[in-house]
């Protein structure tokens, strides 16, 4: 058996010496290195970006969008949005262990989801069964490769699988909530109504408590009648993210001038890093969870409106996450009720 790099440069065919994130093509043989887990593949999740950016492409059509990914697939042996770079991860079954690979607490035959991103896993489709363009995921017969530093959760029994691989794709999300959000500051997320957003909403209440203050930004209605339905903030706007001075004027109605303590973005499309910035009040934090983000417009933005503020890369990894996250799946009822309609 082959020997393999443990951060998987071992994979990576063009360019050399990179490792498998930033790499354009990867090698998608699932002949097994010693220090890899192989995976039959049951769902892709695709990362919010991509998968609106695909959508919008295909012009929603369903079979455009399966031929599309299966093309990015067969061209760079991962699912990497050529567009967004960003990717999703995926849920199955464990086929097969490399002895060198380090495996506590897995083995053959238990269901897993990869904690790490689809731009950097092998990936081989055989076959897409369905595309589902209302939430995301997408059906496959297909494998893929989990190097030794990629971290993974065998699913749990209690939750059903579809629905744990929704929130898990966002964990990183509410855990940087979490660490960021103190209690009594003002919080606003940009993008509460969507999955992750969803998320953020539950754990900043919980940390911001009565003292402080949880502010929503949703484009949807539906989804920003759901926020106010489930007690998911303090205050809930509808607008349009993109537009910078409406949403700073409706958000400082409500904080002051100042602004906010906290600026959490969810948002799946382009251009919203300066109305997370101008709403934030100097010494403030911006966490950037959003793949459709400008970090060159987020930095050069921040400078060019003298804004002294924290901005924070969305950073998916982050110790505990995917615990915190189930978490919330068990402690909330309408979290719960709401992603098992919309995912299951």
């Amino acid at each position: 058996m082959k020997q393999g790099c443990r951060y998987g440069t071992h994979r990576v065919l063009e360019p050399k010496g990179t490792l498998p994130q930033p790499a354009q093509k990867l090698d998608n043989t699932m002949e097994l290195y010693d220090n890899e887990m192989l995976i039959s593949v049951k769902t892709l999740n695709i990362d919010s970006a991509s998968f609106t950016q695909i959508k919008k492409a295909c012009d929603g059509d369903t079979d455009r969008m399966a031929k599309m990914i299966t093309d990015i697939v067969a061209e760079r042996g991962k699912m990497q949005n050529p567009v967004t770079g960003s990717g999703g991860m995926l849920i199955g079954t464990v086929k097969a262990i490399g002895p060198n690979f380090p495996a506590a607490g897995v083995k053959v035959g238990d269901t897993i989801a990869t904690l790490v991103s689809l731009s950097l896993t092998p990936l081989k489709i055989n076959k897409i069964i369905s595309v589902n363009p209302k939430n995301d995921q997408v059906d496959v017969e297909a494998e893929a490769i989990l190097f030794e530093s990629g971290i993974y959760a065998v699913l749990p029994n209690d939750i059903p699988e579809k629905l744990a691989l929704a929130a898990l794709d966002v964990a990183g999300a509410p855990a940087q909530v979490d660490r960021l959000v103190k209690e009594g500051d003002t919080v606003c997320i940009i993008g509460g109504g969507g999955k992750s957003g969803v998320l953020c909403c539950y754990q900043a209440m919980q940390n911001a408590t009565r003292t402080g203050k949880v502010i929503v930004v949703e484009y949807s209605e539906e989804n920003a009648r759901r926020i106010s339905e489930m007690k998911l903030a303090d205050h809930v706007i509808v607008a349009d993210a993109t537009n910078v001075m409406d949403v700073y004027r409706k958000v400082t109605a409500i904080t002051g001038p100042r602004g906010c303590d906290v600026v959490i973005n969810n948002v799946n499309v382009p251009n919203t890093e300066m109305t997370s910035i101008l709403i934030t009040k100097g010494n403030g934090c911006v966490y950037f969870f959003s793949m459709a983000t400008s970090f060159t417009k987020a930095a050069l933005g921040a400078e060019g409106v003298g804004k002294d503020i924290n901005l924070i890369v969305g950073n998916g990894y982050a110790k505990g996450h995917a615990d915190l996250t189930l978490s919330i799946i068990r402690e909330s009822e309408d979290i719960r009720n709401l992603f098992n309609k919309l995912y299951v």
